[in-house]
């Protein structure tokens, strides 16, 4: 599709001269008389550049419409035209969010140019901003339960300051998603988040990982290389699994928190820095403490402000927002129709303890997906040991096996069968007798001679 251009003149010259220029070169041409027009035209369609003479006598200058423009349309690059043009008013048209200024009599081939430059800084724009919700969407805190929205309280009153944060949490919990919320509303946010896997560092690659090295450091360091901390400076970094870093290791991020100052390997003049320190791990870090594996004074060092993500099991009513938002996102992701969750089998895998937290129900809600041939998911679509039933069955099953004869083995197996099936047909003797091919009598003498309840399947 060509690109749209809004050109903004009250002389009909100029407009006559600028549109049929820029509708050689392929570009689709509106036209305006005044700022109010202008205006107006944009309420119904949006250009992707606008041309705005900033001396107009009649109704709003260029200058007031260009702060209406940038106030309704923020990303819509505005190319300033003036004939009587001043460093003063092309430094305020900049100031106020124009894109370029440019003098008249117009250079045409100026003119295309930065409209061409206007329109690909536009296009940038909006992929940075769609990587951006992306990201955001990504790192998203999903429930509504009390536990979670106190977290994201905790996030917000923390995230403007600078104090370093200690979340803790079970595996699987959202230690990530906590961080990543902390860097997104802090005031680095423009800045890189850098994350750091504490646990995955040699000893002997730890100086060179954190605060990297100048050329000829060592043996094949064939130029400088930045460390960790060099590229989150002014930004976050991210100790990962710091429970799990070594004792070496500690005590070189220790010395930077105190000193906020490195040397590069094979470097000999101190580099400053500037990072927010936010640290996670899933251990006791006060029982590591006593058994001498973590420093104290790295402790109180990261534990300025402590946040604990609760586990699944404390916030189960948000489990159905969670299944919703995985369906959704696994389904765009793969290009799979979405599945809908009945709400038997919603509230199965809420009785679950769910001991591998988000992680683990965002595992099973994809694996669901992939397996089910149906639109809808039910209970009998859920494997053990998320549904207790089958649980039940596979444990009644190893018991079969452990029999001592085969009279034993074969009595069990038909009472687990016969049970099975009258599961399936909600205790409906007949249909069952038909589906297992013998007579009501010979099925009711069954269920007699094995005591079983058919009452407790009718009310399932």
């Amino acid at each position: 599709m060509a690109s749209t251009v809004l050109v903004v003149d009250d002389e009909e010259s100029i407009l006559f001269s600028i549109e049929g220029v820029l509708s050689d070169e392929g570009f689709e041409v509106v036209c305006a008389k005044s700022g109010e027009e202008a205006l107006n035209i944009m309420q119904e369609s949006i250009p992707d550049v606008v041309l705005l003479d900033i001396l107009m006598p009649d109704g709003i200058d260029g200058i007031e419409t260009l702060v209406k423009i940038k106030q309704r349309y923020p990303l819509l690059p505005v190319i300033m035209m003036s004939g009587h043009g001043t460093i003063e008013t092309a430094v305020k048209a900049t100031k106020l969010g124009a894109y370029d200024f440019i003098e008249k009599p117009i250079s045409l081939d100026k003119l295309i140019l930065c409209i061409n430059n206007a329109i690909e800084h536009l296009r940038l724009r909006q992929e940075i901003n769609l990587i951006k919700e992306k990201e955001e969407s990504r790192y998203k805190i999903i429930g509504h339960s009390k536990a979670i929205k106190d977290l994201i309280d905790q996030i917000r009153m923390v995230a403007p300051t600078d104090a370093c944060v200690l979340i803790t949490g079970e595996n699987g919990t959202g230690k990530e998603l906590v961080a990543h919320n902390i860097h997104w509303f802090s005031k680095r946010s423009s800045k890189p988040m850098v994350e750091i896997n504490c646990a995955a560092i040699p000893d002997e690659l730890i100086e060179t990982e954190l605060f990297g090295y100048e050329k000829g450091a060592f043996t094949g360091a064939n130029s400088m290389k930045k460390g960790k901390f060099d590229l989150a400076h002014h930004g976050t970094i991210f100790l990962d699994e710091i429970g799990d870093m070594s004792l070496k290791a500690q005590s070189k991020i220790l010395r930077i928190l105190q000193e906020k100052r490195f040397e590069r390997v094979g470097g000999s003049s101190p580099i400053e820095v500037d990072v927010r320190v936010v640290a996670a791990t899933n251990k006791n870090l006060e029982e590591e403490i006593k058994k001498g594996r973590f420093r104290e004074d790295l402790y109180f060092r990261l534990n300025v402000v402590p946040i604990r993500v609760p586990p699944l099991r404390e916030r189960i009513e948000d489990i159905p927002d969670l299944i919703n938002w995985f369906v959704k996102e696994f389904s765009i992701s793969t290009n799979l129709e979405p599945k809908i969750f009945s709400e038997q089998a919603v509230e199965m895998l809420k009785e679950y303890p769910w001991p591998g937290n988000v992680r683990e129900l965002k595992n099973l809600v994809e694996r669901l997906i992939i397996m089910t041939p149906e639109d809808t998911i039910e209970p009998r679509h859920i494997p053990a040991p998320y549904n207790r039933e089958k649980e039940k069955d596979e444990e009644e099953l190893d018991q079969l096996f452990k029999l001592g004869s085969l009279k034993e083995a074969k009595n069990e197996f038909e009472k687990l069968f016969i049970a099975n099936k009258l599961k399936e047909f909600r205790g409906n003797i007949s249909q069952t007798a038909e589906a297992i091919n013998v007579e009501r009598s010979y099925l009711h003498k069954k269920i007699k001679m094995y005591g079983i309840d058919v009452s407790e399947y009718k009310r399932r």
